[in-house]
C-alpha cells in the first residue's frame, strides 16, 4: 500500500512595499499578453532549496534593479493558479539602494499612495494581497 501525498505548493513572493513614505510600489505587467496593462506586486517565483525571503530580495532585484529588505509577512495566502499561491512581505529598500526601474515583465512603475491604490487595475489575484498591506498602513 503507498501513502498519497499531495503536491507541494509552490509560492510566488512579492514585496507589498511600502517602500518609501508610506506608498506602496506597483508594477504593471507588460508580459505575457493576457497580464499585459494590468498591475501587480512585483515577486515572482521561489526557486527549490530558496527561503521566500531570499526569492524577494532575488526578484526585487531581477525585476527592478534595486536591493531591499524584507520586513514582515503579511497574514494570508491567494491562489494564483494551480499549484501556485501568493504570499506577501512588506520591504523596503535597502541603504543606498538605486530607484527602482522596470527591467523585466514591466512597463510602468507606479508609487501609491493608500488613497490612490484602487486608482489602477490590480491583478484579480493581488486585490487580497493588496487590501491587506494597505490595512497594515491604515489606508483604506
Amino acid at each position: 500500500m503507498t501513502e498519497r501525498t499531495r503536491p507541494a505548493t509552490r509560492i510566488v513572493v512579492v514585496g507589498a512595499a511600502l517602500l518609501r513614505d508610506g506608498h506602496l510600489l506597483a508594477a504593471r505587467r507588460s508580459a505575457p499578453p493576457e497580464l499585459a496593462g494590468r498591475w501587480e506586486l512585483p515577486g515572482g517565483k521561489v526557486e527549490p532549496g530558496e527561503a521566500p525571503e531570499d526569492a524577494l530580495v532575488r526578484e526585487l532585484r531581477e525585476e527592478l534593479g534595486v536591493d531591499a529588505e524584507p520586513v514582515e509577512r503579511v497574514p494570508g495566502e491567494w491562489p494564483v493558479r494551480a499549484p501556485y499561491v501568493l504570499q506577501v512581505w512588506t520591504a523596503r529598500l535597502a541603504a543606498g539602494s538605486p530607484e527602482p526601474k522596470s527591467l523585466q515583465d514591466h512597463d510602468e512603475l507606479r508609487w501609491l499612495t493608500p488613497a490612490e491604490v484602487w486608482d489602477v487595475d490590480w491583478l484579480d489575484q493581488d486585490v487580497p494581497a493588496v487590501r491587506e498591506a494597505v490595512a497594515r498602513l491604515g489606508g483604506s
